[in-house]
């Protein structure tokens, strides 16, 4: 057994020492914190150690879900996190499908260029160009709406104006990158399919229905039981930078409070707790949503 595994090894030993930088990443970065989520049962004190800081149980949990502060983060991040799977997580699979039906090969390649770019900006960048549009003091939208005899808006400090302000930048940011995935998949459609159903009559919408789609709903489905996993992640850097005195109420998630709580204020266990919990849910989403999958005939993840 052990010579057979040391022959395979051999044989590949080039393809196992480019998986190995890959392997230690997750290893030291993913895999080993998790023994650190035990702080959430401690009252943990950096002076006294991990194993020398006290034992408390539930503790943390039953403050941090008897806190009338708990609902107002759930509320917050579920509906931003609703908004990005409705609003922003089917528009790269449109784009993609609009780019495949591009036949000028030059346009398509400058278009998918144009599209990529938003991906590379920090996003520090890009709340920075918010800032500059939507501002009232000098801002171009503003300067717009003015100009055509309108009251300026404040789009940075009404809550209203919070959650759909966020959103745009997400859409903006990483619509055309999230194509990559889907254009992939479409590049394995077999050309003669399409072929053949002109052959039979088919116009441009009954390809797109009955064949292009069922090439990525597989695609389609898996990145979706991925992106319920990170359900409750609504990005920390963008909600830091897009927050202010006025829209709190509607901007603090879970991620913003576990800065406040456990870098500023020195609470690692209690924000180790509310990390544990969006975790958690996290994991619950995946197994569900692929269980789902699984019983409706897709693949799913595992």
């Amino acid at each position: 057994m052990r010579l057979s595994i040391q022959r395979t090894i051999g044989k590949d030993v080039w393809l196992y020492l480019m998986m190995l930088p890959g392997l230690l990443f997750y290893l030291l970065f993913k895999y080993l914190p998790m023994w650190d989520m035990l702080i959430a049962f401690k009252d943990y004190q950096p002076a006294l150690g991990f194993w020398g800081s006290r034992w408390v149980g539930l503790e943390h949990f039953e403050r941090f879900f008897s806190d009338p502060i708990f609902w107002q983060l759930f509320r917050n991040t579920a509906i931003l996190a609703v908004y990005n799977i409705v609003l922003f997580f089917p528009l790269p699979i449109i784009v993609a499908l609009l780019l495949n039906e591009l036949r000028i090969q030059w346009f398509k390649r400058t278009v998918q260029t144009l599209i990529y770019i938003p991906h590379f900006f920090s996003i520090v960048v890009v709340v920075g160009i918010t800032y500059v549009m939507f501002t009232t003091e000098g801002g171009i939208v503003n300067e717009a709406v003015s100009s055509l005899g309108a009251d300026k808006i404040n789009f940075l400090t009404e809550p209203e104006w919070f959650r759909p302000m966020v959103t745009l930048q997400v859409i903006w940011k990483e619509t055309g990158y999230g194509t990559i995935i889907f254009l992939a998949a479409l590049a394995g459609v077999d050309p003669s399919l399409y072929e053949a159903s002109k052959i039979d009559g088919a116009n441009r919408w009954h390809q797109l229905w009955y064949i292009t789609m069922p090439a990525i709903k597989s695609t389609i489905v898996i990145l979706l039981i991925l992106r319920l996993g990170n359900f409750l992640d609504t990005g920390f850097e963008q909600m830091l930078l897009m927050i202010n005195a006025l829209n709190r109420e509607v901007g603090e998630v879970f991620d913003t409070y576990v800065y406040i709580n456990g870098i500023t204020q020195g609470q690692f266990s209690y924000s180790t707790t509310v990390g544990l919990f969006k975790s958690v849910v996290g994991l619950i989403l995946v197994v569900t949503a692929n269980y789902i999958a699984r019983k409706l005939g897709e693949e799913g993840v595992y």
